[in-house]
């Protein structure tokens, strides 16, 4: 368990600071990932029986004003089941430009060697291409390990409203 820690730590050293931004959007976004995953597991389903009891207790259900309150619900629901779906997809696309800025950082790293040193010392420019080179990929990761998931989400989402909204008849 140690050695893990240990290889943790020498990988957050030599990507620099940068990785440490790139590991708390990583973080972040997968928070809400996972809150998402669990609304559709447990309190989606719940929600909606509320809603189709709700809309089946109902008397009449042809007229302009019971259309517009079954809209309302529909609605409802949808911004239940859409709720931080674009702040996920944000903070993917935020993960490579995160990474790149770690890049950026890595090359004026590099540069400053160079022009201390001299561009024939390649060991002491290391630093700055691993600081370069490490929070790129570390944030290209981050992403595609949150794109897939976000999608599917958004998908749920649309196909859970319409679910809902074939399930509230508008006969009786």
């Amino acid at each position: 368990m140690g050695e893990a820690f240990d290889a943790i730590r020498e990988f957050m050293e030599k990507g620099g600071d940068v990785l440490f931004l790139v590991l708390l959007v990583t973080f972040i976004m997968w928070v809400l990932i996972i809150e998402r995953l669990w609304y559709f597991r447990a309190v989606y389903k719940k929600d909606a029986s509320k809603v189709i009891n709700a809309w089946e207790d109902r008397k009449e259900r042809k007229s302009w004003h019971a259309h517009k309150i079954r809209i309302a619900m529909i609605s409802q629901v949808s911004i239940d089941l859409n709720k931080n779906v674009k702040l996920i997809q944000t903070l993917v696309a935020i993960c490579p430009l995160v990474g790149l800025l770690g890049t950026v950082t890595g090359m004026i790293e590099v540069f400053d060697v160079m022009a201390i040193m001299g561009s024939g010392n390649a060991r002491a420019m290391a630093g700055g291409v691993s600081k370069a080179t490490i929070p790129t990929m570390a944030g290209m990761v981050a992403a595609l390990s949150g794109v897939f998931v976000s999608t599917y989400i958004e998908r749920k989402a649309k196909r859970e409203a319409e679910k809902l909204e074939d399930n509230l008849t508008m006969d009786h």
